[in-house]
């Protein structure tokens, strides 16, 4: 057999959905620290439901910087937790947490080995609460929202974000 691998990239991928939002658990979260020393969390995202369900869709990660707080609001907002005030977490506490997330390709060299690689990414703005459709049991249950730990909490105003595509993202 004859073939010419001069067209073929060598590109590693490590791809696994397809670009677009998935319906998200937290299935891992590694403590670690960022380059300035912050806190950064680090977590794995799986798939819940679909074609897709039980594999990765990403790895992202928040850093309890100053610059980084906002976006570990958004996302906690978006798990369903109560950031309107203090707030006492670990990184475990995340594990099982869903979320609906938007994940698109990056690519990148590797500094090690120089070999182009392919990972999904969330965008900054890339997390979404997973709407539910179910009923609540009695109309009581409808009138205070439930916070992600279970506990009823007073109805707020939503804050309005500018929505740039029909998936309710905003960028």
């Amino acid at each position: 057999m004859r073939f010419d691998f001069g067209s073929v990239d060598d590109v590693e991928s490590f791809v696994s959905v397809p670009q677009g939002v998935h319906n998200c658990r937290i299935a891992e979260v590694r403590d670690g620290r960022s380059r300035d020393g912050s806190v950064r969390w680090s977590f794995r995202l799986e798939v819940l439901d679909g074609d897709y369900a039980g594999r990765t869709a990403a790895w992202d990660s928040v850093t309890w910087s100053e610059r980084g707080v906002y976006r570990v609001k958004k996302l906690f907002t978006a798990l369903g937790l109560d950031v309107r005030g203090e707030l006492e977490i670990e990184p475990n506490d995340l594990v099982d947490l869903q979320v609906r997330v938007k994940v698109e390709p990056e690519e990148r060299e590797d500094p090690l080995t120089g070999r182009k690689q392919v990972r999904m990414r969330v965008p900054y703005l890339g997390y979404a609460p997973i709407e539910r459709s179910e009923k609540p049991v009695s109309e009581d249950e409808s009138l205070a929202p439930v916070d992600g730990w279970g506990a009823r909490r007073e109805s707020q105003p939503r804050e309005t974000t500018p929505v740039d595509d029909e998936e309710g993202f905003a960028f």
